[in-house]
Order: C-alpha cells, then sequence, then structure tokens
C-alpha cells in the first residue's frame, strides 16, 4: 500500500436488506458476501485501501475481520432510498477530504465501487479497469457481460415489441455482435469527474467485460442458492508448495451440508498442505476508521477461475478396472495400483484473456 493511495474501493453494505434479510452477511461457499468482496479487491494489485461503508455492526466487525477498513454510513443514507452515489461520496469525504489537512493524505486518482452482491469478482479483472483510468484512456469503466438475448418490451396496449432488433428477421448467434449486459459487479471512476457529476458514468466510458457465467448478482434466495451450487465450479485455491516447485491449484472444498462432512480431496503431488489461515471474525464493534493491513501482508490464495471445472475428487478408476468381472485381485496389487494413479488433473479455463473494451438503489 502506497503512502498516497491512488486507488481506493469502496464496498457499500447496508444491513437493511429486504429481499434477502442480512444478504451482505449471508454466505457462498463459507464465506460471507461482504468478506468474498473484501478479499478480491485486497487481491488487486491497483488497489492502495479498502474501505466498507457500513451501518451494520455485524457487517463491521465482517469487514475488519476481513481486512477493510470500517466507514460508519449515517442512517440517512442508508434507507431503501439512499442511492450508492451518496454512501461512494460520503466514504471519499470521510476517508480521503477534497481539501484535506496537514498530515492527510490527498484524494484518491481512481475510486474503485464494488458490490457485495456479485460474489465472483475477479481481481484481475479490477487491475484491468483500474487500468485504463489511471492511464488516462477512460474516465469510466464497467463490468458487463456479453449477451445475444433477443429482448422485447410490452406496448401500453399490452402487445410485445422488439427491442434490440428486427422481429421479421432471425439472424444465427454467429451472425449478431454481442451486446453487453451491466452486472452491478464493479465500477472503476476518476475521483475528480465523480465528485463534480455525482455520478458514475462521467466522461470517456468503458467497458470491462467478464464470462456471463460469473455475472450473478444476488438479489433472491434463489440467486444465494445458484451461486452456492456454481462456487465449487468457479473457485480453486492455490496450495503452497516448496521453492523449487510450483504452486498447485485445487478445487475449493465446497460447504458441508447440515450435518455432514464434505468429500475430501485428492491430493496433489508434491503439494505441502495449503496456506489458509482465515481471519477470526471480530466479536465486538471494530471502531469507525480502522486501518487495513498493508499490502505485503494481505493473502491472496484464492483466485477466481471464469467458467473454471475443478479437479475431481477422486480419480475415475482405469477402463481394465472397470471391467473386472473375475474376484478382486490380492490386497498387495491393488495398493499398487492405488499409489501409481496418475494425478487428478488440474481445472482448465475455457475462457480466454478477456478484451477490456471498457441498480441503482444503494447496496
Amino acid at each position: 500500500m502506497s503512502s498516497e493511495p491512488r486507488v481506493i474501493a469502496v464496498i457499500p453494505a447496508r444491513a437493511g436488506s429486504k429481499g434477502i434479510p442480512g444478504k451482505n452477511l449471508r454466505q457462498v461457499a463459507g464465506r460471507s458476501l461482504v468478506a468474498r468482496a473484501v478479499a478480491a479487491a485486497l487481491a488487486a494489485e491497483t488497489v492502495d485501501e479498502v474501505v466498507v461503508s457500513t451501518d451494520g455492526d455485524a457487517i463491521a466487525a465482517e469487514a475488519v475481520a476481513a481486512g477493510a477498513r470500517v466507514v460508519r454510513r449515517p442512517a440517512d443514507l442508508a434507507g431503501d432510498e439512499a442511492s450508492s452515489e451518496s454512501a461512494l461520496l460520503h466514504a471519499l469525504d470521510t476517508v480521503a477530504p477534497q481539501a484535506p489537512e496537514a498530515g492527510e493524505h490527498p484524494a484518491p486518482e481512481v475510486l474503485l465501487f464494488l458490490q457485495a452482491t456479485s460474489p465472483f469478482i475477479d481481481p484481475a479483472d479490477l487491475d484491468r479497469a483500474v487500468g485504463r483510468v489511471l492511464e488516462g484512456a477512460a474516465d469510466s469503466v464497467l463490468a458487463a457481460a456479453p449477451s445475444h438475448a433477443f429482448l422485447w418490451r410490452l406496448a401500453e396496449d399490452g402487445s410485445a415489441v422488439a427491442v434490440n432488433h428486427d422481429a421479421a428477421t432471425r439472424p444465427r448467434r454467429q451472425d449478431r455482435a454481442p451486446e453487453f449486459r451491466e452486472t452491478g459487479a464493479f465500477y472503476a471512476v476518476r475521483v475528480a469527474a465523480f465528485r463534480e457529476a455525482r455520478h458514475r458514468f462521467v466522461g470517456r466510458v468503458e467497458l470491462a467485460v467478464v464470462p456471463a457465467s460469473t455475472a450473478i448478482d444476488i438479489d433472491e434466495p434463489h440467486d444465494l442458492a445458484l451461486a452456492s451450487a456454481l462456487a465449487p465450479l468457479l473457485e480453486v485455491e492455490v496450495e503452497a508448495a516448496p521453492a523449487d516447485q510450483p504452486a498447485v491449484a485445487s478445487p475449493v472444498a465446497p460447504t458441508p451440508r447440515a450435518g455432514g462432512t464434505p468429500a475430501p480431496r485428492a491430493s496433489a503431488p508434491g503439494a505441502s498442505a495449503p496456506s489458509r489461515a482465515s481471519a477470526p471474525r471480530a466479536g465486538g464493534t471494530p471502531a469507525p476508521h480502522e486501518s487495513a493491513p498493508s499490502a505485503s501482508a494481505r493473502s491472496r490464495t484464492s483466485t477466481l477461475r471464469a467458467g473454471g471445472v475443478p479437479a475431481p475428487h477422486a480419480n475415475a478408476p482405469s477402463a481394465s478396472a472397470r471391467s473386472r468381472t473375475s474376484a478382486p485381485e490380492p490386497a498387495a496389487a491393488s495398493a499398487t495400483t492405488s499409489a501409481t494413479s496418475a494425478p487428478a488433473p488440474r481445472p482448465t479455463d475455457p475462457h480466454p484473456a478477456r478484451i477490456s473494451a471498457a441498480e441503482n438503489g444503494a447496496p
């Protein structure tokens, strides 16, 4: 973290959610939504400081435990009618006032706005978006997923009207250029322009294109169930390895069902025990503006794999083993076969390097 932060990440997370009570503390694959957002921001190389804006004690404690600084949001900015922009401006004015006094940090150059309701934010996407603003190529960059959907709207008389296509022509998917759907996951915007316009879409706007498979927004209970089901397929953890061996990626263990235990994972050869120290949750309410740990102290062991498929939990039996109908072989031979089994394949990422072409209620 630089002594004069150029990029500040702000995660608004109010306590009063109506669709899913306590939404920002609900868990996906064993981690709360607010903790997941903090982890993504901390893992981004371009981010200097991570701030959570909240009016809830439990959310504040969770944010500090995850490594973020907390800004207490006043009640008038935490209601159902408050905008995200109002919370962002309040956080900026609290952490980096426009006219800093002696000894205070100057205002940052870039504001990175993350929404905790998007559980699969890739830190690499954050860095690409921030980089476009820092280098002067864009003033605002938003996350968007490609779409080839044919959209319709209802007219006043109830009839259907084609929106983004000619209803008389139905081209093939490969013959249509994609359109892009705003995901709401993150926005990078130049601070000076944002403060002047007081909204996030200023100057030259670009898209940070993200895979549609990860563009999930938690708004209803079924969204939470879908995200929990997809998490083991979309995420891997990097296990620690000796200095002379590369790190090995293995699938994140799914959250155990009530009364059960998760299936054991097949061990990767050459890998030592994974380093997965999780920060304990704070038992009490943290003081406002508690400082986050330095960049060197951040733990970045979780990597989002867009659409990746995790390695199977156990090696499948060979074709010869499947076709056996005779009595089982001696135990010694079986043990030899097990010991020489090929290691589980690593997850693959079907989404190659993505282009960077570059909701409004307060979360």
